[in-house]
Formats: structure tokens, C-alpha cells, sequence
């Protein structure tokens, strides 16, 4: 009997040991280039267009059955913009909070997290991430250019906010010298 257990005990560790040697090793984390950002905002924002001209539409229907003053409907259109603007605020810093996922990214196998760690931003960084975002627009969409020669696919944006966007199952590899800095954060 003995012997028996000693033949299982020998097989199980050459299993052990076979399955040590294939495990994979850690890789880096592949960083996400400009054309897969694009598309992925580029999906956001018909999603976010889409429901904007919805209820846009029944806003606009709405008004035109009621009657009324010009200057009120003015004003309107100028609280709906607001509103628009707020909805469009809300729908990337929930989603760039809750699970670094917008739609867009999710269906491009993409995330965006904190370059550090590799953590989900918090609603203030993702804040901080989409008025930089829209600040690298302005000056002719300069501010996506580093995205093309940096390491780790960093627009303007990215450093500013201190954000990487990665493939949806990489995880951030933490450098050691960092480490004790962001477990005290």
C-alpha cells in the first residue's frame, strides 16, 4: 500500500512540475495605439450622439406642439446644450470610474487605467482625463501625437492624467521602486 502512495505522491509532483514549467510567464502589458483609441471613441460617440438626438427629437417635439415665446425657447436650447454636455461628462467619467471600460472600449478589448498601478481611475483623474482629452483636440489634434512615438502609447492626455489604456485583460505591471508610494496613497 505504501508503495502505491509513493507512485501517486512521484506522479503528482512531476504533474506539479510540468504545469510549473508551462505556466506563462509575466509579459508586459500590451499598450493601446492610436487607430484602436479612434475607433473606440469613435463608437462612444455615436452612442453618445444617438441618445442625444433621441431625446433631443422628443424635447424638439414637445416644443413645437406647445406654444411657446421665442426667447423661452431660446432658453431651452441653451439648458438642453448644458444638459448634452453634462450627459456627455457623466457618460465617460462613470464609465472610466467604474470598470475603465466605456462601451467603445469594451467592444475593442480595451481599458483604461491608472499608470502606476493599473487600477480603475477615480472619478476626479477620469474628470481630469476628459478636459485633457478634449484640450489635445483643439490645437489641431497635436495633443495625440506622442501617442505615435511613446513606449507606452501616451497621448498628452495620458501623462497629464497619469493614465495608460491597455488591452481589457493586461494587467500593469508596478514597479517596485513605486510600490510602497501607491500602497500609502
Amino acid at each position: 500500500m505504501n508503495e502505491v502512495a509513493g507512485r501517486v505522491r512521484t506522479a503528482a509532483r512531476a504533474h506539479h512540475a510540468a504545469e510549473a514549467e508551462a505556466a506563462p510567464l509575466p509579459r508586459t502589458p500590451e499598450y493601446e495605439g492610436l487607430v484602436t483609441r479612434a475607433i473606440a471613441f469613435a463608437l462612444d460617440a455615436a452612442i453618445i450622439s444617438g441618445v442625444s438626438v433621441v431625446v433631443g427629437a422628443a424635447a424638439g417635439l414637445t416644443l413645437s406642439v406647445l406654444s411657446v415665446p421665442s426667447d423661452v425657447e431660446a432658453a431651452v436650447f441653451g439648458f438642453a446644450g448644458g444638459i448634452c454636455l453634462l450627459w456627455t461628462t457623466a457618460y465617460f467619467v462613470t464609465f472610466w470610474s467604474a470598470t475603465g471600460q466605456t462601451p467603445g472600449n469594451r467592444l475593442l478589448g480595451i481599458r483604461v487605467c491608472v499608470a502606476a498601478d493599473g487600477s480603475t481611475l477615480r472619478p476626479a483623474r477620469a474628470l481630469l482625463r476628459l478636459i485633457a482629452l478634449t484640450l489635445c483636440a483643439i490645437p489641431l489634434f497635436a495633443g495625440f501625437l506622442p501617442i505615435l512615438v511613446n513606449d507606452r502609447r501616451r497621448g498628452a492626455h495620458d501623462m497629464l492624467a497619469g493614465t495608460v489604456v491597455v488591452g481589457a485583460a493586461d494587467q500593469v505591471a508596478v514597479d517596485e521602486a513605486s510600490a510602497p508610494a501607491i500602497r500609502n496613497r
